[in-house]
């Protein structure tokens, strides 16, 4: 198979393209990144790409599964508009660009409680993306409804603190279906998901991405 991932350099890209490289299934893995990366591998293509205009690559968006884990934070893009540019806007195109270029099968990474009528400005983004990638038509579409993600090396003070209050509830059984979880377990049950393709579409929520196997 051949795979194209875009959000390749996020925490949970930087493992689902580790894993891909890993996996015999796999011939080929095409990144999509704004800027030069430390990677290299026999599998590995790098195609250092500008998202504001996808016109001048989505020819390259060419293979059997599109990976979508491309995503920010509100404090990183800095505006509520930025942020949709980021984690909808190009997350969206580049789904569309692949799905007319003949890719079958997409994995996307949204969020928990992710919802198109949501009040929350992140959830209710998270849950149209869902929504309007659903209408493109993929013959396959999982789509990660991960809980809070246990980054590698993370340097989000509020995320550090927000991780180890939920480990702390857990401890005693409260929020147990909501257990942060580590990027590596998302990036795991993507590909699975993505080999799987059995589905139109599939929705899994935190505790579904515990049990893939």
């Amino acid at each position: 198979m051949k795979a194209l991932v875009i959000g390749a350099t996020g925490a949970t890209g930087k493992d689902l393209v580790a894993q891909l490289m890993a996996d015999e299934d796999f011939e080929q893995v095409d990144i999509f990144v704004r800027r030069e990366v430390s990677l290299s591998h026999p599998k590995l293509r790098i195609h250092i790409v500008d998202f504001d205009r996808i016109d001048e690559w989505k020819g390259q968006l060419r293979g059997d599964v599109l990976f979508s884990a491309l995503g920010t934070t509100l404090k990183q893009a800095g505006s509520q508009k930025a942020q949709w540019q980021i984690d909808y806007t190009y997350q969206y195109e580049a789904a569309r660009a692949a799905k007319d270029n003949g890719v079958e099968t997409m994995v996307l990474v949204s969020s928990a409680w992710a919802t198109a009528d949501s009040k929350v400005f992140y959830t209710r983004m998270k849950g149209q993306l869902e929504e309007d990638i659903k209408k493109l038509g993929f013959r396959s579409l999982a789509i990660m409804r991960p809980p809070s993600l246990i980054r590698k090396d993370t340097d989000r003070f509020d995320e550090r603190i927000s991780v180890k209050m939920l480990q702390g509830l857990n401890k005693i059984g409260l929020l147990t279906s909501i257990r942060p979880m580590p990027t590596s377990q998302v990036a795991n049950a993507m590909i699975v998901m993505a080999k799987k393709a059995d589905e139109v579409v599939k929705i899994l929520e935190p505790e579904d991405i515990w049990n893939v196997k």
